[in-house]
C-alpha cells in the first residue's frame, strides 16, 4: 500500500520541477537569442569599422587656392611638426 502523504510529496515536488524546467528553458531561449543578437551586432561593427578606416584613408585632406597654386592650408599632423610649418 502506498503512503498517501509521500505520494503528495513526489506530486507536489514533481510539479515544482516541470515548473522550475519552464522557466529555465524560457531563460536559456532568451539568453540564445541575446547572444546570436551581439554575434550579429559585433559583424555589423566590424564591417563598419571597416569601412569608416577605408573611408578614413581615401579622404585626405583636400588641397586649397592660393595665388592660383594648389596648397595644403592645413597639412597633415605628424610628431615633431611644429607650428611654423603652417602656411
Amino acid at each position: 500500500m502506498l503512503d498517501p502523504e509521500l505520494l503528495e510529496r513526489i506530486t507536489a515536488r514533481r510539479a515544482q520541477l516541470d515548473e522550475l524546467e519552464e522557466q529555465l528553458a524560457n531563460q536559456l531561449a532568451e539568453v540564445r537569442a541575446e547572444r546570436d543578437e551581439l554575434a550579429v551586432a559585433e559583424r555589423v561593427l566590424e564591417r563598419m569599422s571597416g569601412q569608416l578606416a577605408e573611408e578614413r584613408a581615401s579622404a585626405g585632406p583636400m588641397p586649397g587656392q592660393v595665388g592660383g597654386r594648389a596648397v595644403m592650408l592645413i597639412p597633415h599632423r605628424e610628431s615633431g611638426v611644429e607650428e611654423d610649418s603652417l602656411p
